[in-house]
């Protein structure tokens, strides 16, 4: 399972790459990156929140709070640092706060990987993480950005 998690995030790293470079060409949109961190637990059930910064290529830039729910075929407790997220097609940095929708695929035993793409209209969030925990699943979901607040 973790060899499927593993190839999962490489595949998102090319799509990354490749929708990078498209919205780069196209000067009205910004590509928004995101590091953050996030705890959590899933028994079917599934629940996390974390924090992060989310930096764009206008010079944009947000504190933000991450909240996912969801449900599935998924089992354990993870904790994500030194997370990476790339939002693409952003006109302006507060069209990612708000929900996503989200399938996600993760797997380990101590250390985990996770993979994950997230939608919101027209606005693409890919994750990828390495984290510490106890977990295997597939599940779908919801994730939540919002300001943070200091």
């Amino acid at each position: 399972m973790k060899n499927i998690v593993i190839a999962g995030v490489i595949i998102l790293q090319l799509f990354i790459t490749v929708t990078v470079f498209a919205a780069e060409k196209n000067n009205t949109s910004a590509t928004c990156y995101m590091d953050f961190s996030m705890k959590g637990w899933s028994i079917f059930y599934k629940t996390a929140e974390g924090t992060g910064r989310v930096t764009c290529s206008n010079g944009q830039h947000a504190d933000v709070k991450i909240n996912v729910t969801g449900g599935g075929l998924s089992f354990g407790k993870m904790e994500i640092v030194n997370g990476k997220g790339t939002f693409t097609e952003v006109l302006n940095i507060d069209e990612i706060f708000g929900g996503y929708i989200a399938a996600e695929a993760h797997a380990g035993a101590v250390k985990s990987a996770q993979a994950s793409v997230y939608t919101k209209g027209e606005i693409s969030l890919a994750l990828t993480g390495t984290g510490r925990g106890i977990n295997i699943g597939i599940d779908f979901g919801k994730l939540e950005i919002s300001r943070r607040t200091k």
